[in-house]
């Protein structure tokens, strides 16, 4: 596990960089990948996605990189697990949130809720839309069906969307990715009708059921860190966050 722990940031920043190219194909976006970074440059809804995959991004990335934040068409967000690479020269806030991981063979129970991996599209829509609710993700309202997750991303490798549903009505949704042996998770969401209802906790534990055999990461927000703890989760390392307009975080 310390070995594990060492590497979690560099682990997260793999996985990230798989889950964000199999987004970015699915929509049809464009990806730029480097040696110290992988970048997609959507419209002006998705905005320009950055995830550093290196502690020592040279010059050359750094001014590509930089050279794409401004001129992306929509928001820019990008994600450093390694809190090392300074982007304040491009205007943009920044935040953090602790890598979290988690080791292989722990038990996992049973959700006390139903979920499913989503297959047919009108569960990917009702994940879809509660990602959006949960996350305030304002850029993609009006909701526009097959903008955030295209019904191309649930053929990617290694990637799933699971859903909740509280009294027979979809309630929470997340998406789990699997690359290289490592798992992780991203938009954990639960819809505000819903929540503390244990939708999140239920979620989780449908998607970690297949994963059970993997260390598995995932950033966590402040609310959600205490749920991913009592999951067995342990905080790794600190990664910083950039944005040019209000938080996106996908955890």
């Amino acid at each position: 596990m310390t070995d594990r722990a060492t590497s979690a940031p560099t682990l997260q920043a793999r996985n990230s960089a798989a889950f964000w190219t199999a987004t970015g194909r699915s929509r049809g976006h464009e990806v730029v990948r480097r040696r110290g970074f992988l970048a997609v440059d959507g419209d002006e809804r998705a905005g320009l996605r950055i995830l550093i995959q290196e502690p020592d991004l040279d010059p050359g990335e750094l001014a590509e990189l930089s050279e794409l934040a401004r001129g992306a068409a929509g928001p820019v967000n990008a994600e450093d697990p390694f809190s090392s690479t300074d982007l304040s020269h491009l205007g943009m806030r920044d935040w953090q949130m602790p890598v979290m991981l988690r080791p292989p063979g722990q038990p996992v129970g049973e959700p006390a809720l139903d979920v499913i991996r989503v297959r047919r599209p009108e569960d990917l829509r009702a994940a879809e839309r509660i990602v959006i609710e949960g996350f305030e993700l304002d850029g993609f309202k009006p909701h526009r069906p097959g903008e955030l997750f295209p019904a191309a991303l649930i053929e990617q490798p290694g990637v799933d969307v699971f859903l909740a549903s509280y009294e027979g009505v979809p309630a929470g949704a997340c998406v789990s990715v699997v690359d290289d042996g490592v798992g992780s998770h991203y938009w954990v969401g639960t819809s505000p009708a819903f929540r503390s209802r244990g939708v999140g906790r239920a979620v989780m534990l449908g998607a970690l059921a297949p994963l059970a055999g993997l260390p598995v990461t995932l950033t966590a927000s402040k609310l959600g860190r205490p749920l991913y703890e009592s999951l067995g989760y342990t905080a790794a390392a600190p990664s910083t966050w950039w944005a040019s307009t209000p938080a996106t975080p996908s955890r």
